[in-house]
């Protein structure tokens, strides 16, 4: 995948003083965000297919729910190991509210929406979510400056380019249920910037994917959910990748990049993620890729490098 901070600009081109002015905004970014932002590009863009995988033996929240709680249960066994205190009751508390609301809401309605919703139309909803939380951040004092909201509106359009190559259906229940997710995620995101007080580093994390686990399970068994078929290998696989790579790796560095980076930049993901699941379907699954979904790419491209220049770190 192209990469903005990759990008050598030709000296000679007409838009030499932009990407000159971009390449040396992007130095002033510490080498732990770049990683961050790449680990959530890259993977999150890739469990898209691991959840279509674990689907087929596990029902949503319960699959989802045992995730996070597994992945919580390693992250707290480490913290622990390497001395970390054990969080307060209030910490409890507020990584609890964020773990529901992030990993319950957001990540569970999610999963339980793609059963109703096709996945072009799936990631343009996700697609809402950079603009959703930048005006959330905006309602706390922090709103995005104009080349900011100028790189959001580019990465939304396009990744309604990239997704209008598949469909559009859904039923309404699903369009419902994404809204929910996405307005639930975004919440979470700002509560955990903006007013509670969570654990400091990893004890952090292993609280909100612990309680917000514990809370998939209960609505799990709740519902009655159950098996959507026989557990396969690739099943299997599938929830141990999405355990160690998705939760471990990817959700960590994204919580990482809130406690860094402005909200619309830690958004960013919600348009690279979509470009990153059809470069895979094309290097693995033989998937073609369209001139329209070069040209959109292109565009997210873009928007990503406006956003990562338009001001430094927020904190």
């Amino acid at each position: 995948m192209l990469y903005p901070f990759k990008i050598v600009p030709d000296s000679h081109t007409l838009l030499h003083p932009l990407f000159h002015s971009s390449t040396n905004t992007m130095r002033h970014l510490p080498r732990s965000v770049l990683i961050a932002l790449l680990t959530v590009y890259i993977v999150w863009g890739s469990t898209y297919f691991a959840i279509q995988v674990a689907l087929e033996s596990f029902p949503p929240l319960m699959m989802i729910g045992t995730r996070f709680v597994a992945a919580g249960s390693i992250l707290f066994a480490w913290q622990l190991w390497r001395g970390a205190r054990i969080p307060t009751l209030r910490e409890w508390r507020d990584g609890g509210i964020v773990g529901i609301l992030m990993l319950g809401g957001g990540t569970g309605l999610t999963a339980c929406a793609e059963q109703y919703v096709s996945s072009g139309l799936t990631a343009v909803f996700i697609a809402c979510s950079p603009m959703i939380l930048s005006g959330l951040s905006g309602l706390f004092g922090d709103w995005p400056k104009r080349r900011e909201w100028l790189g959001i509106v580019c990465g939304f359009a396009g990744a309604v380019l990239l997704a209008s190559d598949g469909e559009f259906a859904a039923k309404p229940i699903g369009i419902i249920l994404l809204l929910a997710a996405i307005l639930s995620w975004d919440v979470g995101s700002i509560l955990s910037q903006k007013k509670l007080k969570m654990a400091a580093g990893g004890m952090g994390f292993a609280s909100e994917m612990l309680v917000g686990g514990i809370f998939l399970i209960l609505c799990s068994i709740i519902l009655g959910e159950h098996a959507t078929g026989p557990v396969t290998f690739n099943a299997v696989a599938a929830w141990f990748y999405l355990v160690t790579a998705g939760s471990l790796l990817a959700f960590t560095a994204y919580m990482y990049l809130l406690s860094k980076v402005h909200t619309g930049l830690a958004g960013s993901y919600a348009y690279v993620n979509p470009v990153i699941a059809v470069a895979l379907g094309a290097a693995f699954g033989g998937e073609h890729i369209s001139g329209k979904a070069m040209i959109a790419m292109a565009i997210i491209l873009g928007s990503v490098i406006m956003l990562t220049t338009s001001r430094k770190l927020a904190k």
